[in-house]
């Protein structure tokens, strides 16, 4: 195994630090990753997607990462890392060009992606994704891969996808004081979705909700394509921040009591139930109604998966989502979030469990709060997979390293 084939995701939320290490696995029709260690710390300096604190989210990383490396026996310079937040904007942008020979080359298909790219985002903004969206070739569209075919004009609708240039930065300053090298931002609804959605979902349609702890990551995708993105300034830190209000609690204590009692649908919990709650010198024993705990919570939930619903009522996805909704992230490891989900959609809907080319200690990231992590994973795979077949082929000679636009999502 060599260094070249380990690669190392990190996911830095507003509750958590998580790290993993895998080795690439498969082959460039499908990607997987062999994990290989994993890496968790409790302490982020990460406030809805953004650092506040750089020391303290350099701390975290080298706490997590040192974990991940001594679980698996291995040490990686460079991490692909994931990034979310409401800073994250998206635009459609259009390219043109012309086609002088008589079929349509890859270099044809480079300079009409350049041209798609080539505009201002603006001095404080930086491009994080560009995602060709589909071809046109003279008057013929719906045009997945142009090359081979005959005509005169290439047009293509390109996705871009945005990031605020100071969030970046900090992120990487992070890392790379921790003494490690940011390989490639990824946007973390995007990712989580390479490990968690099928083909077939992508092709008749399904929004993924990725609810994290400082944010909500929202990606809409038809016919293969992504559609639509968003994020949601509404997550779990709000839903614990109710708990604390509610029942007098502290940060911490309102954490573990919705770890071990929370409950996203009231309906499915015993109204006769008790839990016990945190005692403190002036309060002494207490117990509360687990059902009082189910309301706080499903009260929450219920606003912020309407607020997606809205997302989607906006693009006109609305009854156009076959596959219905997928709910990953941390809070989607709550008891009753698929029976609430179904409720507020009004769709089918299943919680998105990391599964999709992942194998080695799957039981260690087998959980929906990991989906980011092994999307990163796979991402990561696939591009080292398909610069070693371009490199075989002899493409990457005259091409040299394969376009961003080209490592891309689907």
């Amino acid at each position: 195994m060599t260094n070249e084939h380990v690669v190392a995701a990190l996911d830095l939320g507003s509750t958590r630090t998580c790290a993993v290490i895998a080795q690439v696995a498969g082959d460039v029709r499908a990607p997987g990753a062999k994990v290989l260690g994993v890496g968790i710390c409790r302490e982020t300096g990460v406030r809805r997607g953004v650092v506040r604190d750089i020391d303290e989210t350099t701390r975290s990383i080298v706490s997590a990462m040192h974990d991940a490396e001594r679980m698996a026996g291995v040490q990686v310079p460079g991490i692909h890392c994931g990034i979310a937040g409401e800073h994250i904007q998206v635009r459609t942008s259009t390219g043109l060009a012309s086609v002088t020979a008589e079929e349509i080359s890859r270099p044809d298909v480079e300079r009409v992606n350049e041209v798609a790219t080539a505009i201002s985002l603006g001095q404080d903004r930086e491009l994080l994704h560009s995602i060709p969206q589909e071809y046109r070739v003279d008057d013929q569209d719906g045009i997945s891969d142009p090359k081979g075919m005959t005509g005169l004009r290439l047009e293509v609708q390109m996705y871009l996808v945005s990031v605020q240039t100071a969030a970046a930065q900090n992120l990487r300053k992070s890392v790379e004081r921790a003494g490690y090298r940011v390989s490639r931002l990824v946007l973390e609804p995007l990712a989580a979705s390479l490990a968690v959605l099928t083909e077939e979902e992508r092709e008749l349609g399904c929004a993924l909700v990725d609810l994290g702890g400082g944010s909500t990551g929202v990606a809409i995708f038809k016919d293969g394509k992504v559609q639509h993105i968003a994020s949601l300034p509404y997550a779990g830190s709000h839903v614990t921040g109710d708990i604390v209000q509610g029942l007098s609690v502290t940060q911490a204590d309102a954490e573990r009591l919705k770890e071990k009692w929370g409950t996203a649908y009231a309906p499915l919990v015993d109204p006769d139930e008790s839990i016990g709650l945190p005692s403190t010198p002036g309060q002494g024993v207490r117990q509360a109604k687990r059902e009082l705990l189910a309301h706080i919570i499903h009260q929450r939930l219920d606003e912020i998966l309407g607020l997606v619903q809205g997302e989607i009522e906006k693009t006109g996805f609305t009854g156009n989502l076959p596959a219905g909704v997928v709910v990953t992230g941390g809070g989607a490891h709550q008891p009753g979030i698929v029976e609430l989900a179904r409720e507020v959609f009004a769709t089918p809907a299943r919680v998105g469990m990391p599964k999709r080319g992942i194998s080695g200690l799957v039981d260690s990231v087998q959980a929906p709060r990991y989906a980011v992590a092994a999307g990163l994973l796979l991402y990561a795979a696939r591009n080292i997979l398909e610069s070693e077949a371009a490199k075989q082929s002899g493409v990457g000679k005259f091409f040299g390293p394969m376009k961003r636009w080209l490592q891309d999502f689907f």
